[in-house]
């Protein structure tokens, strides 16, 4: 089998909600729990064999991503490009313009992660489910449970509990549909391009010359899962781990510290460790090889220290996280930061009381 992963990382004018984080480094490379958020997503897709290619789409200018995927794949020894949409095109609008460059070398299926979501990726078990459906599936859709009052704050599924066939599909209900809801992760079978261009076509006649720029913005929740939901093209895989949305910059500290905890059970090289001339590490602690930490310094639970920054007879408090965005800052003498800060964007200083 062959295939191929694309992901979608939107451009400047998304995530104004993650703002100041995002002023100064595009939110796909933001890091979390010490690596660009998009780096998760790579890193699960490269661990799929048969993935060969992975590709980024996206429209942030070219030249801000060029060096992170010269990076990735002198890290992962896989292909990766990233192709930039002229505009936002929707999360199925830049699938179907890139499709030629998606279908090249005649992939059995390809992977879409939406690159706003994290967890912990059962991208195998998924495919799995996805070969081993008895009926040819359009789409495989990645859900979870909420609950009911989350629920209604992402796309919500209806599901046949027995073929796991998805009934019926609604995009942030104003009411109350069902606790499983979409995690923005899905399998595509190549025939969906034929959907999308269904779609695409029908709009040319629709939309004067005027107003051609909303031809090619395709979304595929509202454009292709609700209409095809209750015809047997669309199935759901349902995953009881980890999964989230990074949407605000409160939510990168939650995301933060549960891709901690599972560096703890998958990736334990990649935690702090206490020894001689370190300093005293309590608990899941990432710290930047580019960051100086004194050995003085006590940084406790689920902490993360990115690139770049210097730190003296520090005491961090749990879950607090440094983003390197204030290069070479320094936390100063006896300062103290209380549990779930975020620094950015500023030097801290606080004395000690």
């Amino acid at each position: 089998m062959m295939l191929k992963a694309v992901i979608l990382i939107g451009g400047p004018q998304k995530g104004t909600r993650f703002r100041p984080l995002s002023l100064d480094v595009p939110k796909p490379l933001f890091p979390v729990a010490g690596l660009p958020m998009v780096q998760h997503h790579i890193e699960a897709c490269a661990a799929v064999p048969d993935i060969r290619e992975i590709l980024l789409l996206g429209y942030f200018p070219a030249q801000q991503l060029q060096q992170f995927v010269a990076d990735m794949i002198a890290a992962y020894k896989i292909r990766i490009r990233y192709l930039q949409e002229y505009q936002a095109l929707g999360t199925a609008g830049g699938i179907y313009h890139f499709r030629d460059q998606i279908s090249s070398g005649n992939p059995d299926a390809f992977f879409v992660l939406n690159g706003d979501v994290c967890g912990d990726f059962p991208l195998h078990e998924m495919l799995d489910f996805h070969t081993s459906l008895s009926m040819p599936s359009l789409i495989t859709i990645m859900g979870t449970e909420a609950t009911r009052q989350q629920s209604t704050m992402y796309g919500c599924i209806v599901e046949d509990r027995e073929t796991h066939q998805i009934l019926h599909y609604v995009e942030k209900p104003s009411t109350f549909v069902s606790n499983l809801i979409n995690c923005g992760v899905y399998i595509c079978s190549p025939d969906i391009f034929k959907r999308v261009g269904e779609i695409f076509n029908s709009r040319q006649d629709f939309y004067s010359c005027d107003d051609c720029e909303g031809t090619e913005t395709i979304q595929l929740e509202q454009d292709i899962l609700m209409p095809i939901a209750g015809t047997g093209q669309a199935y759901m895989y349902t995953t009881d781990r980890w999964w989230s949305q990074i949407k605000t910059a409160g939510s990168a500290i939650y995301a933060n510290r549960h891709y901690l905890q599972l560096y703890h059970k998958t990736k334990k090289e990649r935690l702090a460790t206490n020894g001689p001339d370190k300093p005293t590490i309590i608990g899941d602690v990432y710290i930047h090889p580019t960051a100086t930490v004194d050995p003085s310094a006590l940084v406790r639970y689920k902490s993360n220290i990115s690139s770049s920054a210097v730190f003296i007879v520090c005491l961090s408090s749990d879950e607090t996280v440094f983003h390197k965005n204030f290069l070479q800052s320094f936390c100063f003498h006896f300062c103290k930061l209380c549990k779930y800060n975020l620094v950015s964007h500023c030097v801290e200083y606080i004395k000690d009381s």
